[in-house]
Parts: structure tokens; sequence; C-alpha cells
């Protein structure tokens, strides 16, 4: 009988492995604020597609410019008119969806001048967006779940500087939550500095518009080596798979997958990634008319 008892360590560390070995459960991120007609934020958290929602964007800051939110189609901040979006956040937060203000974006003017600068732009996005207090906060007294850098123009330094600068208003009960949207080309020019700081709860990795790291039709190895190294390379909460909801999202119309192939080829194998955090799309309006998020969701 003695001679039997060393089977019960083994039984235990290969139901270990195994369980390394199941898929990690995701979950859906989604850019909004981009186009007037893809629903607004409140009935864009209550069609439950979404546990992250990127409000698109602050696209104007730094180096000394008066910053300025750009919600195309939506509202008009100029003029207190996206103070409303508080009531929308709110509700979305209450349904368990992270809410995240994001910076920087494909088009803006934007640029960090010096490591003082970063604090200073720091001390604008908690005293307008997060848990501060200022006498304009362009989207109302809601208190949004942290910071999305979407750096993809102008400058690469001091990214880092700010990103320390904002995990440092973590206070107990309020934790600023940082995500960030890197292409897939490794690393990321602007922000690979940023993410080696390992303060990033979310990183939704861009997978489109760069040939050398995203999905081609019958070639899945590019994307798959990319993801690898990713999630291999930098010390962070979540990565998530950048993709566009549609052909037409992508500015170069290149790295869409169609979602039957997501989910049999790709979904199966980066999920067992311990990094794994789920699918981000680009955005809330493609997504609408062509309901990718509905034929994944069950599958992230």
């Amino acid at each position: 009988m003695a001679a039997k008892t060393p089977a019960i360590p083994v039984l235990v560390s290969l139901l270990v492995l195994a369980l390394i070995e199941v898929s990690q459960a995701g979950g859906i991120s989604v850019y909004w604020g981009q186009n007037g007609f893809e629903t607004t934020l409140n009935k864009t958290c209550e069609t439950g597609l979404y546990k992250y929602v990127n409000i698109a964007f602050l696209n104007k800051f730094g180096s000394g410019r008066i910053p300025e939110l750009n919600l195309a189609g939506h509202c008009n901040p100029k003029n207190g008119g996206c103070k409303v979006v508080s009531i929308a956040i709110r509700n979305c937060q209450k349904q368990g969806i992270k809410v995240m203000l994001s910076i920087g974006g494909g088009l803006g003017q934007y640029s960090l001048a010096s490591k003082a600068d970063a604090k200073k732009v720091a001390d604008y996005l908690y005293n307008n967006f997060l848990g501060g207090t200022s006498p304009s906060r362009p989207l109302g007294n809601a208190v949004l779940d942290g910071i999305d850098f979407n750096i993809e123009l102008g400058s690469t330094k001091y990214w880092d500087d700010l990103a320390r600068y904002l995990a440092a208003y973590t206070k107990p009960g309020r934790k600023v939550y940082l995500s960030a949207a890197p292409q897939c080309p490794f690393p990321d020019r602007y922000l690979g500095a940023a993410l080696n700081t390992g303060l990033f709860d979310y990183v939704w990795v861009q997978f489109y518009n760069n040939a050398a790291c995203q999905y081609a039709p019958g070639n899945t190895r590019n994307l798959l080596n990319s993801w690898y190294r990713w999630t291999t390379s930098i010390k962070a909460g979540k990565i998530f798979l950048g993709l566009p909801a549609t052909k037409a999202a992508a500015s170069t119309g290149t790295g869409y997958i169609p979602p039957w192939e997501l989910k049999s080829k790709i979904l199966p194998l980066i999920k067992k990634s311990p990094k794994y955090g789920g699918v981000m799309l680009w955005n809330r309006y493609f997504d609408k008319i062509g309901g990718y998020s509905t034929v994944i969701k069950n599958s992230v």
C-alpha cells in the first residue's frame, strides 16, 4: 500500500497542468465616440456585448495646448453639451462595464514636451475625468474608470511618465485603470517605454493595418507569432486581440478576420495564454452595422 502514495501528488500535478491549459474566459472592448450613428453610449452598454468601452478621443492636449475632446457627431463639449454623458457612464458602470477615456487617436494635435508637462496633463485628466474636481469636467461629474493610451502620432517621449503620474492617483477603493492600444509591430514606437512600466491593466494590441503581424486569408502564422511575442514580452494585466469590426474599419482595409475563422482557428489557440483578456473592436459604429461582436461573444 505504501508504494502507491506517490500517485496522489502526481495526480494533483497533472490536474494543475490540465487547468493551466484550460482556455481563459475573456470580454470584448470597443471604442465609442467617433460616429453619431453608432447609438448612444447608454444603448451601446445596454446591448450587453461589451465589458470595456473606450470613449474616444481627447485628441488635443500637451505642450501648452488647451485640451479638447472630440466626440464626433454625438455632442459639442465646447458649450458643455457632453456633460449629459455622465448619466450613461454611470449606467454602464452599474452594469459592470469599465469606461475609459481614450487619449490620442489617428487625428489630432497632441504630445508631451517634458516630464513636467506629463505631470500637468496627468493632473488635468485626473481633475476633469477621474476622481478629482474641476469646474469644467467635459463629461460631467461621472468618474471614469481610467485612461486609455491610443498614441499614434507626434513625439514618442514622456508617455511612460504620464502613465506613472496617472497610476499614482490610485487610492484605496478607487483604482485608476490604465489601458493602451499599441500597433502590433513590437515594440510599439510610441508606447514601448510606457508599456515597460508594467502599470497597464489592459493592452489591446492593434493586429491590423500592419501586414507583418496581422491575419491574411489562409495565413494565421504572422498574427499568432506576434501574439506570442506580445504576451511573453510585456508586463501587463491582460492582453487583447485588437481587430477591425469590418473590412472598412481598418484604414488599409487589411487585418479583418472573418468571425468563423476567428472562432475556429485563432481564439482556441490564443485563449491558452494566461495573459489573454479578450478581443478589442474598432469601433462601435462598424460593429453595429456588421454585428461582429454578436457573432463572436460566446466564443471570446
